[in-house]
């Protein structure tokens, strides 16, 4: 099964995005549970939530992912920053808890000075305050292109976050093939190299979802500028390379490309399904 997929709105509420998908022709999506800039979120209505869950069963939708807002910075020099990452992970983990096989994605911050090693710290040290053995929902670190003083962009930093988690199975990976692109692992020209090199450091089984994302920036920019499939320095033939890969094409693929409308979702969808072989 080829799980695709793009980021909506929740602006409408759960039933509506999954509509919203499959007027798409996804049969996943991508969401944020509040605002990206943070704040709260809206009160949850379990109604919406088993009406959504509805159009999943009946669509054979799986892998809904949750997106963090970009202001969890949980390795922040502020203790009140990274009580609010806390705070927000811990909700939205139970508000995903109602969406039967979702994941639930976040960027691992930016150390702001302090270096990367107390970084790993602090954000292995809040997963394991907020993880559960019995949660169902997985958590995702995302691979990040290295602008400013990102942390997650090698693997390195990845895997150090990771061997450092108590509750090993609730937490996994999600790529972005923009960031590891940008961040100086040549997929264009070494897709198996990139690969082989992931699943030694962190292993292939901690591979859970693809953000699927060309990039305005040449390669190692260390930048983070997302464009449409094929539009980019990273060329359509790669990601046809990508989704049909054996080691990959099991994966969930969400699209983050910059769009007017979610036409021009469908027909980036439709175009990766055309080239799935």
């Amino acid at each position: 099964m080829f799980y695709i997929g793009c980021h909506l709105s929740f602006s409408k509420g759960y039933e509506a995005l999954g509509k919203e998908a499959l007027a798409v022709g996804a049969n996943t999506f991508q969401f944020f549970t509040r605002s990206p800039r943070g704040g709260k979120a809206k009160p949850l209505n379990l109604d919406d939530v088993e009406k959504l869950n509805v159009i999943i069963k009946e669509n054979n939708f799986k892998h809904i992912l949750a997106h963090a807002p970009y202001t969890l910075n949980a390795c922040s020099d502020k203790d009140y920053t990274r009580t609010y990452a806390e705070e927000v992970m811990r909700d939205d983990i139970y508000r995903m808890s109602f969406i039967k096989g979702s994941l639930y994605n976040f960027h691992p911050g930016s150390h702001v000075g302090q270096g990367v090693e107390p970084a790993v710290e602090m954000i292995a040290g809040m997963l394991n305050r907020v993880l559960d053995p019995n949660q169902e929902t997985i958590v995702l670190l995302e691979t990040m292109a290295g602008k400013g003083s990102e942390v997650g962009r090698t693997f390195e930093e990845i895997q150090a976050i990771i061997e450092r988690v108590e509750v090993k199975e609730k937490i996994g990976v999600c790529w972005d093939t923009c960031h590891i692109y940008d961040a100086g692992y040549d997929i264009v020209n070494d897709l198996d190299g990139v690969i082989q090199e992931f699943d030694r450091i962190v292993g292939l089984d901690k591979l859970h979802a693809i953000h699927i994302n060309d990039s305005k920036n040449p390669f190692n920019s260390h930048k983070d500028r997302h464009e449409k499939i094929g539009q980019g320095s990273i060329g359509l033939e790669t990601f046809v390379n990508i989704i049909n890969h054996p080691k990959l094409r099991h994966l969930p693929f969400y699209l983050e490309t910059p769009q007017d409308d979610d036409e021009g979702y469908a027909q980036e969808i439709a175009l990766l399904r055309s080239n799935r072989k």
